[in-house]
């Protein structure tokens, strides 16, 4: 298999902090994804000036390359930290600076990352966005709860279900297009 034909899993970390459990949460994602055979690219936000978006402003330069990295990727890691019940104004931000065709049809796996207990509500209106975008969003989801506990290795269970995420990533990714898998209707009727 030539390099072009692996799939391509692109990650995005939405927190900006040094120190991220989130783009530790990503990072094991797209590990697991490459061991599984995909290529992968995290996308670090912090590498973008992305403004909030303003419609009578010209686009930031890198709006394009961040709509470039998504057009390119076969499956998406989406990880957010949880901020005040939702998701990540960085990764709402970069979202509002992406062309929704980048994400049409896509697989999409979604990773929240709290200080406190389980994240439910930034998982909900992340799964909500990217829904809107077209995105196809796994049903299966990883929560990292207790974050300020995380230190150099998250915890068993996490990295176990960030494991099983990448890999229904990668499957989801290398599987041909609905269109292809349906029978054709048998001649006769």
């Amino acid at each position: 298999m030539s390099p072009t034909d692996r799939p391509l899993v692109v990650g995005v970390a939405g927190s900006l902090r040094d120190d991220s459990v989130t783009r530790q949460a990503v990072d094991r994602a797209l590990e697991t994804a490459a061991e599984r055979g995909a290529r992968t690219r995290l996308v670090d936000l912090r590498e973008y000036d992305l403004p909030p978006v303003d419609p009578d402003a010209e686009p930031p330069a890198d709006a394009e390359r961040l709509s470039a990295a998504f057009a390119e990727a076969d499956a998406i890691v989406l990880g957010t930290p949880m901020y005040n019940g939702s998701y990540a104004s960085p990764l709402k931000t970069a979202i509002d600076h992406s062309d929704p065709d980048g994400f049409d049809g896509a697989p999409v796996g979604l990773v929240s990352v709290a200080a406190g207990q389980f994240p439910r509500r930034a998982l909900d209106h992340l799964r909500s966005v990217a829904a809107h975008m077209g995105a196809r969003v796994l049903p299966d989801e990883v929560a990292v709860a207790e974050s300020h506990a995380v230190g150099d290795a998250l915890p068993d269970d996490a990295a176990d279900r960030l494991d099983s995420l990448a890999e229904r990533l990668v499957a989801e990714a290398s599987a041909p297009p609905a269109e292809e898998r349906r029978p054709s209707p048998s001649a006769g009727g």
